[in-house]
């Protein structure tokens, strides 16, 4: 089928079903055929789960350092300084390949950059196992960050473009849920190979080689999943766009969706928005870039990458014997695969702005009892390492369930078309340079100034969040990426959470 056949064929449909599109010349997400059964749906699962090796890897490679830093010090005889350069070179160079990849994946392609993505991790993973000295650990682990964020930005835009938009939240959270059970898998894997082969001096490496399995799936995986819709048609390529949606939605959905992203498509050739140019002269689109800064950052300054990266360090200060630690630290792992499901299921369901707000809440409560707890238990008390331990797990539960997994969706969804790849890698690039600071200066903080101080700190921090995610984010949920895109260009968005809140206060 030529483009201009699927444009008629498009104009046709929309002159049938006029009714459902009289608001604005976007405004479709009720209009759009529905989504009847068929094996579309079959597809989309293969191409989710493909795409989802890039989550298992980054929460695997972000994962395995919580068990191996210490046979790894002992080993390569690192200092207290160098084990914090080894744990947050990664982050830190996660920064750059959030910000790099997300140009990269606007002009290359968001398939091609995931398979790119997959050699990184697999070249990463041969450094660090194979390392010689701390020098060429570095390398290695600059080498997985750069993989971990570019996966962290490219693979919840590429799922979030191929998602129907009613299910986009359930499609595109599944990287995060992905990148927890990497996180558990680690923690699994770090405490049977840690407790069982404690005396080989080489098992921080099997640790680390581990994670080529995944690598080698999501590079052979991706050779034969399709690339986005979306991208395409930007790249001028409707046939192919539309051979892309037909296999992903049922055909009169896929020929109506074309012509939305068409339609989008020639309004930002015609006004010439191009990436970051467009959202410095535009102050909407400037605006939500800030907005979606604001909630990486957020979402890091609850300090959960801290406990996934440090867990038996803080559950060895709260009392744990350090094999002890080492088990009980699987305990946070599994709630927080535990939450992502949960989350699955509510990502479709709930808004986006009151998930944010209940996972707010009960974090801010977590760090609040965490800080109480340490204070109270003194060290050496038998019930304090237990109380500590089962505060982190809700911690960590109230976090996976309602604020990770929306955050990505979130960052996922929100930009326009134009400047999707550049908004998620500048959001993401400030959440990644918020973690390495975080897993930099952790250790140093709870030995200043304790777990108490270092969660009251955290629960301060959770209170500035909460007010930032009531005043400033708007809603997204239940709206195709193209509605959105609209809202957003001209700041309607905004006026519609200013209606919703006046209704809710009258």
């Amino acid at each position: 089928m030529t483009h201009r056949e699927s444009s008629a064929q498009r104009c046709a449909w929309t002159k049938d079903n006029a009714v459902a599109t009289t608001s604005t010349p976007r405004e479709s997400a009720a209009g759009l055929p529905p989504l009847t059964p068929g094996r579309y749906r079959n597809r989309l699962g293969l191409i989710s789960i493909i795409a989802c090796f890039g989550g298992l890897l980054f929460g695997y490679d972000t994962g395995v350092i919580n068990g191996a830093l210490r046979p790894m010090t002992a080993e390569l005889g690192l200092t207290p300084f160098t084990e914090g350069v080894v744990t947050s070179s990664l982050v830190f160079a996660a920064a750059i390949g959030a910000l790099c990849c997300g140009r990269l994946s606007d002009g290359w392609g968001r398939r091609k950059t995931i398979i790119m993505l997959a050699v990184l991790f697999f070249a990463g993973t041969l450094f660090v196992v194979f390392t010689p000295n701390y020098e060429v650990l570095v390398v290695g682990r600059v080498l997985l960050g750069l993989a971990v964020g570019g996966a962290s930005t490219v693979v919840p835009v590429f799922l979030s473009e191929l998602a129907p938009y009613e299910i986009r939240g359930s499609i595109a959270g599944r990287n995060e849920v992905a990148i927890v059970i990497g996180q558990l898998s680690a923690f699994v894997i770090n405490a049977v190979i840690g407790n069982v082969f404690s005396e080989f001096t080489g098992v921080w490496r099997v640790m680390f080689a581990i994670c080529a399995i995944p690598a080698i799936c999501l590079f052979v995986g991706m050779l034969r999943m399709p690339e986005s819709p979306r991208w395409l048609v930007e790249k001028g390529r409707h046939e192919e766009a539309l051979a892309v949606l037909k296999t992903v939605r049922p055909e009169d959905r896929a020929i109506a969706e074309l012509g939305e992203v068409e339609q989008v498509a020639e309004e930002e050739q015609t006004e010439r928005q191009v990436g970051l140019r467009a959202v410095l002269s535009n102050k909407w689109l400037f605006r939500i870039l800030l907005v979606g800064v604001g909630l990486g950052i957020a979402q890091q300054l609850t300090g959960i990458n801290s406990i996934m990266y440090y867990g038996q360090t803080v559950l060895v200060e709260s009392g744990f014997d350090e094999h002890a630690a080492l088990i009980a630290n699987i305990a946070p792992g599994i709630i927080a695969v535990v939450g992502g499901f949960i989350a699955l299921t509510m990502m479709d369901r709930i808004d986006r702005r009151k998930t944010f707000t209940i996972g707010l809440t009960l974090t801010t409560s977590c760090h609040l009892l965490i800080g109480l707890a340490s204070m109270m238990l003194e060290v050496g008390n038998p019930a304090r390492p237990y109380v500590i331990l089962a505060l982190v797990v809700a911690f960590v539960g109230s976090m996976q369930t309602f604020l990770n997994v929306a955050v990505w969706v979130y960052l996922s969804e929100v930009f326009p078309l134009h400047m999707r790849g550049i908004g998620t890698g500048v959001s993401i690039f400030m959440l990644w340079v918020t973690n390495g600071f975080l897993s930099l200066y952790f250790p140093s903080l709870v030995a200043g100034v304790g777990i108490t101080g270092t969660f009251f700190l955290f629960a301060g921090v959770g209170v500035l969040a909460l007010i930032f995610v009531i005043t400033q984010v708007p809603e997204t949920r239940g709206r195709t990426l193209e509605a959105l895109e609209e809202d957003v260009s001209t700041g309607a968005i905004y006026a519609v959470k200013e209606r919703r809140s006046r209704r809710v206060t009258h």
